[in-house]
């Protein structure tokens, strides 16, 4: 029987593309054999997949929303605060003010001043016919205030309320060349009123100008002009026809004897602010011309400042070789191209600080305990807080290559500083999210913290404590016995955050509110209110205005204004604090305004005494008030030695586990040395 036999060996084909499975044929066995010839074309399959992902996304979102509703369901809710009055400003009010018996308000024309209590105009100002958009101002006492008004264009008006009439007494930046005129970006006050600082902006360099104000020279020639009497008179007949006067004077910009206008010609000649320091950024750190160290030693003693790094033994050529280096070693990570030299400091910080133990005048210097004798200032992008001090002897010609008088170098650029009230403590926030208290009057850090997310500080700003349970604000100087110093931290994404730092404890961190998920929610600013503990003014973008006790990290309560209105630019909103008569004012537009350009603004009062606000934020038994500032070296040591030790008690507890842990190691580092050298040899 033939038998067939293969001449070559069985051998398994190649696969090749046709053998491929499919994607869709991968779990074949997996779908039902019954609905194989019903199996969809490709195009359909793929807008099917699609269809199915955006209904899995819109659950997602869905169910995320319901969440949230859940959530705010379970929150306690706020109590609604309606505005206890409001008045009307004839065209737009970009800022507000208050000072006394006095409403300051910023117009878009020129200034207005209005009674706390009847909210009648009394007087304006609008000689220049720009817009002002800052407002400062202090009571002086006697029916006097200081004014500092900020126009459109940059120029500084200094003005004295006196007896409701408006008196210019210089433009602090005016120059007769345009082309030399400066802007300025901020004017700080000092508490009562003796030193004002101005930061100006030029075409290319920045500096700050530091004036002492002649208040008591002030008070006295207004009281001894005969023109004194003449502007009273005026104001008189300005709030009794307020509405008629401020009508005929927007329409047709006329200015007779009754009109505000006339009432600030009035002839009085008032002293001029004397500027006394000119502070300059510092300048970029160059290579050395010191040939040896003795010349650089020789340089610190003609009153050259150590701190600042320009007393160094650095040559050009050494930088050069070293950034060099420095760019051939990590050229991939940095951005070579389109690197251009750092540029000068365009804006500071500054504060006016009393006397301390940090800032510590020259002898022989008198020191008034409730006049600044001195001021703290940090350049954007600088490491330095500079201080200087006040004190300095009238020159003719004032300094302006002018050195600091005490240098705190830090580790990371400083973002922002805040002074607490009493003018004691001193905050810094560094870029690096380091923020630090200082006790200004012990002379020591009372709390060094961090804040661990991955963000950057916006503000900080000090809050009144519950331990300090008195209902006024303590005055320059007091100190309140162990005092819970706490410190709000605003970041820039909204998120806010509380530092509590007691003085015989570790400081905490605690996170109010986190970021919000809603674009609107983002918080545009925060305000605390000293006139209760833990309380914080809270403005949203989209234009809620609440309280918020720190202490529960809750909303207590909302200021509402009525429907028709709206708060104008949640995004920056115009508002104010009366720190005299616990109000806030807040400024609302109607929301379907006709005509923007001949519209009104209204500005809404909420009368803090007029809600149980006692009841949300409630105070602990009065503590009495010492002054430290008048304490002897031997008291102040004392002081000093006692909270020290009250800080190492807690140590103490804690050393037997520190040292356990010592000795837990040291066993382990000898046990791991004997097993490298071996067992012993018998």
């Amino acid at each position: 029987m033939a038998v067939y036999i293969r001449k070559h060996p069985l051998e398994i084909p190649l696969p090749s593309e046709k053998d491929w499975l499919k994607d869709d044929e991968e779990d074949f066995f997996l779908q039902d054999p019954e609905r194989e010839r019903d199996a969809l074309p490709q195009p359909i399959r793929m807008v099917t997949k699609l269809v199915m992902l955006v209904f899995d996304d819109a659950m997602e979102i869905a169910e995320r929303r319901e969440r949230l509703r859940e959530a705010e369901k379970l929150k306690v809710k706020p109590t609604e605060c309606f505005a206890t009055a409001e008045f009307q400003v004839t065209g737009t009010a970009t800022c507000l003010a208050v000072s006394g018996k006095y409403i300051f308000v910023g117009l878009s024309l020129g200034l207005a001043a209005f009674k706390v209590s009847d909210y009648t105009e009394v007087c304006a100002w609008d000689a220049v016919k720009t817009e002002i958009c800052a407002i400062h101002a202090l009571d002086l006492g006697n029916e006097g205030h200081i004014l500092f008004a900020v126009d459109e264009m940059g120029l500084v008006c200094l003005f004295c309320f006196h007896k409701e009439c408006f008196l210019l007494i210089k433009i602090l930046n005016e120059v007769e060349d345009i082309s030399k005129r400066s802007t300025c970006v901020e004017v700080v006050l000092s508490p009562r009123g003796d030193y004002a600082g101005i930061l100006l902006q030029g075409n290319t360099k920045a500096w700050l100008e530091i004036y002492r104000l002649p208040k008591d020279s002030w008070l006295k020639e207004m009281e001894e002009s005969p023109g004194a009497a003449l502007g009273l008179t005026s104001g008189e007949r300005r709030s009794s026809q307020a509405s008629a006067k401020s009508l005929e004077l927007h329409k047709d910009g006329s200015a007779r004897m009754e009109s505000p206008v006339a009432a600030n010609e009035v002839d009085i000649k008032l002293s001029l602010p004397v500027l006394l320091l000119i502070v300059k950024p510092p300048k970029p750190i160059t290579g050395s011309s010191f040939k040896n160290p003795l010349d650089a030693l020789k340089k610190v003693d003609d009153d050259s400042m150590l701190g600042l790094g320009y007393n160094h033994l650095i040559k050009d050529s050494q930088w050069e070789q070293q950034e060099a280096i420095f760019c051939s070693m990590y050229r991939e990570y940095l951005k070579v191209e389109g690197k251009s030299r750092e540029e000068m400091p365009r804006h500071a910080t500054f504060h006016f600080l009393l006397p301390s133990q940090i800032l510590q005048v020259r002898p022989g210097m008198k020191v008034q305990p409730d006049v600044p004798a001195g001021i703290s200032v940090h350049w954007d992008g600088s490491h330095n807080l500079c201080f200087y001090l006040l004190n300095h002897p009238l020159k003719e010609k004032v300094d302006s290559d002018l050195n600091p008088d005490v240098v705190w170098p830090c580790a990371a650029p400083i973002v922002c500083s805040a002074v607490s009230s009493c003018s004691r403590y001193l905050a810094l926030a560094c870029e690096d999210t380091a923020i630090t208290i200082w006790d200004m009057q012990l002379g020591y850090p009372l709390s060094v913290t961090t804040i661990l997310e991955e963000c950057l500080i916006r503000s900080i700003h000090f809050l009144r404590s519950s331990a300090v349970a008195s209902d006024e604000t303590p005055c320059a100087g007091t100190d309140p016995a162990c005092p819970i110093v706490q410190l709000l931290v605003l970041c820039t994404d909204s998120a806010l955050y509380l530092v509590k730092a007691p003085r015989s404890e570790k400081s905490s961190i605690t996170l109010l509110a986190n970021r919000p998920q809603d674009s609107n929610l983002a918080v545009s600013a925060v305000m605390p209110v000293l006139a209760f503990p833990s309380a914080v003014l809270v403005f949203s973008w989209d234009g809620k205005v609440s309280l918020m006790n720190t202490d529960t990290s809750q909303i207590v309560y909302c200021f509402i204004i009525p429907p028709s209105h709206s708060v104008a630019s949640p995004w920056q909103p115009v508002f104010t604090v009366d720190s005299v008569n616990w109000c806030l004012l807040l400024r609302g537009d109607k929301q379907q305004q006709a005509d923007a350009l001949d519209s009104c603004s209204t500005i809404f009062l909420f009368d803090f005494n007029s809600y149980p606000l006692k009841e949300a934020f409630p105070q602990e038994p009065d503590l009495p008030l010492k002054s430290s500032q008048n304490l002897t070296w031997f008291e102040r040591c004392n002081i000093f030695l006692s909270d020290r030790q009250q800080s190492l008690l807690g140590l103490r507890e804690q050393l037997p586990e520190f040292w356990g842990r010592l000795q837990a190691q040291a066993a382990a580092m000898d046990e791991e040395r004997q097993k490298k050298k071996g067992p012993k040899k018998p």
